[in-house]
């Protein structure tokens, strides 16, 4: 297996920082944060997972930082996996800086895209609606990557219209695997969307792309006024969430997965003690 991190959890690390832990621990890759951050969060006194970085990659200067990134990710030996976005699918404009950027920094990083718009639990979207705006929405983004060899990601996601599997590869099916893959994301699937891991995978098949990773687990909460027990959710290391994890290696070997697996750990510690319980405990499982 190919293990990486995503940098959306390591805001206060400078991009050597977060090359040179990822290296020391014994990773294979980094997928780095690009994100527009505005000048009232930059302004703020502590950089935040979903604030201001100190590695302040932006769609703007994203390309001209690209022979910085390539010197520090190749002087330690790590590859440029992806992009973590957090751009829709209808933001052409920026969706354009980041693949030019992407190419500036060399080989072909995955590129995660969002949908139109979010999906709310109460039901007050229409699927339809948004399903077929964002299938016309990712066609003009595939279009936009023509040739360039990066893969456009749909990522399993709570609160969208690709929550499991089966929604992402309904989503993803209208395009060649080629072009559009899909994340794998225990840590969002157990909220929302959970498939049989076996069954997803084999139904995935070629549009399996990349895997992020992180844990939950259920805390016993309060039942409310009508006697129904609240659930609560917290973060944790992997072998204490509720996802399978050596099931999940077993079937990707199975299924010949070749792609990497990216932590995603977003509990209140230390990056270094995130990062080196996860890489110890997967290894372990090898």
């Amino acid at each position: 297996m190919k293990y990486s991190a995503t940098t959306v959890f390591m805001p206060q690390l400078t991009l050597a920082e977060q090359a040179a832990l990822l290296s020391r621990l014994g990773f294979d890759g980094i997928e780095l944060r690009v994100r527009r951050v505005t000048d009232e969060v930059r302004a703020k006194a502590e950089p935040s997972n979903w604030g201001y970085h100190v590695n302040d990659l932006t769609p703007e200067n994203f390309a001209a930082k690209a022979p910085e990134i390539r010197t520090i990710l190749a002087d330690h030996g790590l590859s440029f996996v992806g992009i973590a976005s957090n751009a829709p699918c209808t933001d052409l404009e920026q969706l354009k800086r980041l693949i030019e950027g992407a190419v500036a920094c060399g080989g072909q990083p995955l590129l995660r895209v969002g949908a139109t718009t979010g999906y709310k639990a109460d039901g007050s979207q229409n699927y339809w609606e948004i399903y077929g705006e964002t299938v016309a929405g990712f066609a003009r983004v595939v279009e936009l990557a023509k040739g360039t060899g990066i893969k456009l990601l749909i990522e399993m996601h709570g609160n969208t219209i690709h929550p499991s599997a089966s929604l992402a590869y309904r989503l993803a099916s209208n395009f060649s695997p080629n072009d559009v893959g899909v994340i794998y994301d225990p840590q969002n699937m157990v909220r929302d969307g959970y498939e049989t891991i076996a069954l997803a995978l084999q139904l995935l098949g070629p549009y399996l792309a990349h895997c992020h990773l992180g844990a939950h687990r259920p805390l016993l909460g309060t039942p409310n006024d009508k006697g129904t027990m609240q659930w609560k959710w917290e973060q944790c290391s992997l072998g204490d969430g509720l996802f399978d994890v050596p099931t999940m290696l077993a079937q990707f070997k199975k299924v010949g997965y070749q792609g990497f697996i990216s932590i995603e750990d977003f509990a209140n510690l230390p990056v270094e003690d995130k990062l080196s319980r996860a890489i110890a405990y997967l290894k372990s499982l090898e």
